[in-house]
């Protein structure tokens, strides 16, 4: 019996993670990597450099693969569909994948499904948005790149006609959206294989600075338990109303009125969803395995009445394995998944994950580990 191949597309960390979940289901790797250096190149065994822009390249890397999945949704959707005429499983397809790479599509997609999401339309120029800002509550405008932002980038909130020049200058569309009120962001974590099958993460709540998420708590504090499963409905009706294969990752925000909006959409594991790695029965890279080889999906049920992710960012310590000493004799519950990249300022590096009855306690053990790691705590 030969057990299947997988052919992941991109080398980062959710590339690395996705991996080590393979591991113990004996499922075999085979990985597209920009350089030998990327976090999941350093760990995947059968690994091929080279350009995910490029078709030849991608038919060539597919050939033994089972299936094809993405750490990233950046592989140009004609490359997809090229793979699939040449019957190669994708999973996500590129007709779900590309609701996730173009956020003009997105919209228009999720309006037509009846999915509630901020105001919004397609803009021309610095005037046009000066024309929204008027049809609504006037400025702070969001403006978005509808392709290739991520981590707060491609994305910028305008304050005037003078400042919405910037994003025209990239020579691709751009959205324009109301900038919301709201009370804070969630996310909505859902499985779903070839078949139907599908299961809902908890709602958790997502902590962003400078754009980046740092913070993740599940599931989202004192959040009402309607909203809690309008959420889940609202994403598992998105991952069969556009037909979704794997992880979906739906970002939303909670507003002072009491509705929630879609923000993004992401199909592949999510850092909203790193906190499953030990805090739920089954991770969301186990169940996206699970899904992209349609195998049943494993059990999303948390495993603690509080879990939370704190991303590791780097600063000027970069020395980070020196502060293992003092982080695991202070804490034995800690769990540290460290992504194998160089230490620079402000990028991810790593994540911890901590788990318990108390929030408040939860919160303080995973912020101080992770500003140790950082070094920004020496205490």
């Amino acid at each position: 019996m030969t057990f299947p191949v997988v052919g992941m597309v991109g080398g980062g960390q959710l590339a690395r993670m996705t991996h080590e979940a393979g591991i113990p289901l004996g499922i075999r790797f085979k990985l597209l990597s920009d350089t030998p250096q990327d976090s999941a190149a350093q760990v995947v065994n059968d690994v091929v450099i080279g350009d995910y822009r490029d078709l030849d390249t991608l038919r060539e890397f597919a050939r033994g693969c089972d299936v094809i999945t993405f750490d990233h949704e950046h592989v140009p959707t004609e490359h997809l569909r090229a793979l699939e005429a040449d019957g190669i499983p994708v999973r996500p397809g590129p007709d779900a994948l590309v609701h996730a790479q173009d956020k003009g599509v997105m919209r228009a997609r999720l309006d037509a499904i009846g999915v509630p999401c901020p105001r919004h339309r397609i803009v021309s120029d610095p005037q046009d948005v000066a024309a929204f800002a008027d049809e609504g509550d006037g400025f702070p405008v969001v403006l978005k790149t509808v392709r290739g932002g991520y981590d707060g980038k491609g994305v910028w909130v305008v304050d005037s006609v003078e400042e919405a020049a910037e994003p025209f200058r990239a020579g691709v569309p751009v959205l324009a959206e109301e900038k919301v009120d709201f009370v804070r962001e969630l996310a909505a974590n859902v499985v779903r294989s070839p078949h139907g099958q599908a299961v809902a993460y908890p709602v958790v709540e997502s902590r962003q600075v400078n754009g980046v998420c740092d913070t993740v708590i599940a599931p989202a504090p004192d959040l009402d338990e309607s909203l809690s499963l309008q959420a889940s409905q609202m994403a598992l009706s998105i991952a069969k109303e556009l037909g979704v294969v794997g992880h979906l990752a739906v970002e939303l925000f909670q507003t002072r009125d009491g509705r929630i909006l879609v923000n993004e959409l992401a199909m592949r594991p999510h850092n909203s969803g790193h906190w499953t790695m030990d805090g739920a029965v089954t991770s969301q890279f186990a169940n996206h395995l699970r899904a992209v080889l349609d195998l049943p999906l494993g059990d999303p049920r948390p495993r603690a009445a509080w879990t939370v992710m704190v991303n590791v960012l780097g600063g000027d310590f970069p020395d980070m394995y020196s502060a293992y000493l003092h982080c695991m004799a202070r804490d034995p519950q800690l769990k540290i998944h460290m992504y194998g990249k160089d230490v620079k300022p402000g990028r991810k590096v790593g994540h911890v994950n901590t788990y318990g009855d108390d929030l408040d306690d939860v919160l303080e053990r995973a912020r101080h580990a992770a500003g140790y790691l950082r070094g920004t705590i020496t205490e």
